[in-house]
């Protein structure tokens, strides 16, 4: 767990530009016409204003990190370069990872060496990547960049890296599809929940890692990815933490969780890496204490629901979210 927390953590501090995320139109010098190579020419801006142009819709893209591969899968593209394919597997189901992807080393560390053999036709990577890499990619391809999170606007950032992506491989029709289909399923979720009264009670929504003994709680306020869908699914967020402006995450642990009343408790852990943290607290006595441990309001989601990933991990949760709450 410690190795994705690094991952996530280091776009605390990542500035963005907002701009126009995606756009195709033909070279301003040329007139599109039937035939033209000037036709047939995709021009995309990325999220830190900069602008490239390809020859035409990438059918060989690289990612460089999970909510960008995901986003691609969930537009039906496959990328050649992958992140850390092994980590992807196993906390990345919502959108399966097929063969044919090469992976190209860690996230926030890809080999430049793998990256080049496998000469693609863009590189999409996100701000969690520092720029020293970055300047090495371009060398290789053209590089898009895609803001990681925005506290308080992940939906509107999850929006955007789908429009980033489609823009680039020529899928913007399935993108729009995408995105209907995701705020259509929170609105269904949303009638699901309030029918079955699961709204009149708050959430708390966190995951951790254990230490030895000690056990690690990272709340997900209401700035964080998840916590936004709560809010758009009638949930009230029970913390009252400040999380860090990018991810809108914070730090507590056990003993800070007496803090909560009588909540829903949800938490998302990987059991092929780390397994269950609060499973570990099954004889911790303040846990054991806790008025949402005593009523058994504590609720595991899926295994391999991203919670920093795009439409299909948000889509995955909704679905989870609600039959926990409504069973």
């Amino acid at each position: 767990m410690r190795r994705l927390l690094l991952a996530t953590a280091a776009a605390a501090t990542a500035a963005m530009t907002l701009a126009a995320c995606g756009s195709s139109e033909p070279a301003k010098d040329e007139p599109a016409s039937k035939g033209s190579a000037a036709a047939s020419k995709v021009s995309v801006t990325d999220d830190k204003g900069q602008k490239i142009t390809l020859d035409g819709p990438a059918k060989r893209i690289v990612t460089t990190e999970w909510n960008v591969t995901e986003a691609a899968l969930t537009l039906g593209v496959t990328p050649v370069g992958v992140a850390d394919i092994k980590g992807y597997r196993a906390w990345d189901k919502a959108a399966p990872l097929g063969d044919g992807a090469k992976d190209i080393g860690m996230r926030g560390e890809p080999s430049t060496d793998t990256v080049a053999a496998l000469h693609p036709d863009v590189i999409i990577a996100t701000s969690d990547l520092k720029p020293a890499a970055i300047k090495q990619l371009r060398k290789i391809a053209p590089v898009l960049e895609a803001t990681s999170a925005t506290g308080g606007e992940q939906l509107k950032t999850v929006d955007r890296t789908l429009d980033l992506v489609a823009a680039a491989t020529g899928t913007t029709d399935k993108a729009t599809k995408v995105k209907k289909d995701f705020r259509d399923k929170i609105a269904e979720g949303r009638k699901a929940l309030a029918a079955a009264g699961a709204d009149k009670r708050e959430i708390a929504f966190a995951d951790g890692w254990a230490t030895g003994n000690q056990v690690s709680v990272r709340p997900f306020t209401g700035d964080s990815f998840l916590g936004e869908i709560n809010t758009e699914l009638g949930l009230k967020n029970a913390w009252t933490l400040k999380g860090d402006k990018a991810y809108g995450l914070a730090s507590t642990d056990v003993e800070g969780l007496t803090k909560l009343g009588d909540v829903n408790f949800v938490y998302i852990a990987s059991d092929a890496d780390g397994g269950d943290p609060f499973a570990k607290l099954a004889k911790n006595s303040v846990w054991k204490s806790l008025p949402f441990v005593k009523n058994d309001h504590v609720h595991r989601m899926d295994d391999g629901i991203w919670q920093f990933g795009n439409t299909a991990s948000g889509t995955a949760y909704v679905d989870n979210l609600v039959k926990a709450l409504t069973k």
